[in-house]
């Protein structure tokens, strides 16, 4: 079990840029950055739980990278020996960004996002694999083709480095706009399928609704209706984000496909992603067929309906947001919970009962109301078992009682939740909402 006091990994490469194109020999650095390692150590809150787990929560991204031989940066999920496209892109960004114009975060931002292109050129269809990159899982979800283009473009907006735009980065982000362009068109252009035991994807058709077909949820579930709204929401501003980064390179094609796709998709979720609510308000479905049916819920895993502002995609006070809030943090919502310690998003991914801290992060970071923001903050904390740390899902009747021993998301998460809370005025970050479709 790894624990967030370990002493740092050392020997990440620096200097990536030069060494993916053969310029120069990279320079050591350490895994686990001075800077984050003095964050940690300098913050102090009357609170000892709270000064405990930001601490921990600071220190733990570090304890999960490994140092590539070929100058890349492996970001293992926790107590699951593989990376997944989209775990590693938050627990960089959520713990990093903030302080990505120190150099030893620079090298570590670049050295993910090369080995994320690599993963994008091995398979485009996998979200999970390997130290040697081979393939851990091949379950097509739509979100992890969108996190890596969000990450090197946030790196990018923070600090100008237009350097990490790599050739391999430019084929891996063309090979996400031809994956993307094939799945809407799944029945008739698309190859991929995934069986095995327990799961079989595709198993309901679809109508060609301008939206992108995707196999599984980001809790790795499969979908029972193949466009799933909150992946969809994320991959139009993906594809926003593409369009930006296609004018780095000049890229008037690339730039002009991703522009197409994105109105598609936008138009596709207005028009079939949209339903009635059980109270018969308009709110988003959570996955729907482009035929009529929708499956009206909410999971913790991220994208989800209820981080949908997060990324950009609405306002909070957009009628049919609020009113899809208002659904998601309901008992009319299948996968919402409460306890004594706390009350949020699980999913069908662990047993019933069981609140998630990621989807009580996404109640915190979508709300402007201050006293519902220190109440997650408080059932964050009340979710500590005792070693300081976020878990995958708890029992909100007895904290001790959880699933995911080791699990860096949540973790990293939180570090960039305390920032919005605290401000963290040296530290901008991009305006996701600069991203909204216009």
């Amino acid at each position: 079990m790894h624990r967030c006091f370990l002493s740092c990994v050392t020997a990440i490469l620096l200097g990536l840029t030069g060494a993916v194109a053969g310029r120069q020999p990279p320079k050591a650095l350490v895994t686990q950055p001075d800077v984050i390692v003095a964050a940690s150590k300098n913050f102090h809150a009357a609170n000892p739980a709270l000064q405990a787990m930001v601490r921990s929560a600071l220190l733990n991204t570090g304890t999960q990278i490994v140092a590539a031989d070929d100058g890349t940066a492996y970001v293992k999920t926790g107590d699951i020996p593989a990376e997944w496209l989209r775990d590693s892109t938050v627990q960089v960004e959520a713990t990093y960004l903030d302080y990505a114009k120190d150099p030893q975060v620079r090298a570590l931002f670049k050295a993910v996002i090369q080995r994320q292109a690599k993963y994008l050129l091995a398979d485009p269809y996998a979200n999970a694999f390997r130290q040697n990159y081979t393939v851990w899982e091949r379950k097509f979800e739509l979100d992890s083709l969108c996190y890596p283009v969000l990450l090197a473009w946030k790196y990018y907006k923070v600090t100008g480095d237009a350097s990490v735009f790599t050739p391999e980065v430019r084929a891996a982000f063309r090979r996400v706009l031809d994956t993307m362009e094939t799945e809407q068109d799944h029945a008739g252009r698309s190859r991929y399928t995934f069986t095995s035991k327990t799961e079989h994807s595709g198993m309901h058709p679809v109508g060609r609704t301008g939206m992108i077909w995707t196999g599984f949820r980001p809790s790795d579930d499969l979908c029972t209706y193949n466009f799933l709204i909150p992946a969809e929401m994320m991959a139009v501003q993906a594809l926003s984000a593409m369009k930006e980064i296609a004018a780095v390179w000049h890229d008037a094609p690339m730039a002009t496909r991703a522009e197409a796709l994105r109105q598609a998709v936008h138009a596709g979720i207005q028009k079939y992603g949209i339903v009635a609510g059980p109270d018969g308000k308009r709110i988003y479905a959570y996955e729907v067929d482009g035929l009529g049916h929708a499956k009206r819920m909410d999971d913790a895993n991220i994208p989800n309906l209820l981080a949908a502002p997060y990324f950009g995609y609405v306002r909070t006070d957009d009628p049919v947001y609020r009113d899809t809030r208002s659904f998601v943090l309901s008992r009319a919502n299948p996968y919402f919970y409460s306890g004594k310690f706390a009350a949020g998003l699980g999913s069908p991914h662990t047993p019933p009962g069981m609140v998630w801290p990621l989807g009580l992060l996404a109640d915190g970071f979508t709300t402007d109301d201050p006293r519902r923001q220190q109440n997650v903050l408080t059932m964050l904390l009340a979710s500590d078992p005792g070693d300081h740390r976020l878990h995958e899902s708890f029992d909100p009747d007895d904290p001790k009682k959880l699933t995911r021993e080791d699990f860096g998301w949540p973790n990293a998460f939180f570090t960039e939740y305390m920032a919005k809370l605290q401000g963290a005025p040296d530290h901008p970050r991009p305006a996701t909402t600069g991203l909204r479709f216009k």
